[in-house]
C-alpha cells in the first residue's frame, strides 16, 4: 500500500467544510432529514477543491460513516474495493 501524508494542514484547512458545524456531515438515518443533510453535505462538496483529497483520506482509514469526499457510506462501500485493489497495483 502507499504511504499517505494525512498531515491536517495539507487538505483539511482548505476544505470547502472548515468552518460548517461538523454534525451536518454525519446525520442519523437514511430519510427525510438525513436526507437533506446528506443533500446539504453534497452542496459544500461540490464547492470544494479537496475532495479528492477528501474521499481518499475516507477511503484509506475506512470513514464508515458521514458525508466524505461527497460519498454516502453506501457509496464509500462500493468504491473501497476497487480503491484497495488500485492501491495494492500501485504498491507493487
Amino acid at each position: 500500500m502507499r504511504t499517505h501524508d494525512w498531515d491536517a494542514g495539507t487538505w483539511r484547512n482548505r476544505s470547502a467544510c472548515r468552518d460548517t458545524d461538523p454534525e451536518l456531515f454525519f446525520p442519523i438515518g437514511a430519510t427525510g432529514t438525513a436526507l437533506d443533510q446528506i443533500s446539504a453535505a453534497r452542496s459544500i462538496c461540490a464547492q470544494c477543491t479537496v475532495t479528492d483529497e477528501c474521499l481518499e483520506f475516507a477511503l484509506a482509514t475506512n470513514q464508515e460513516a458521514g458525508v466524505w469526499g461527497g460519498t454516502t457510506e453506501e457509496e464509500r462501500r462500493k468504491l473501497r474495493k476497487t480503491w484497495l485493489a488500485d492501491e495494492q497495483v500501485a504498491a507493487g
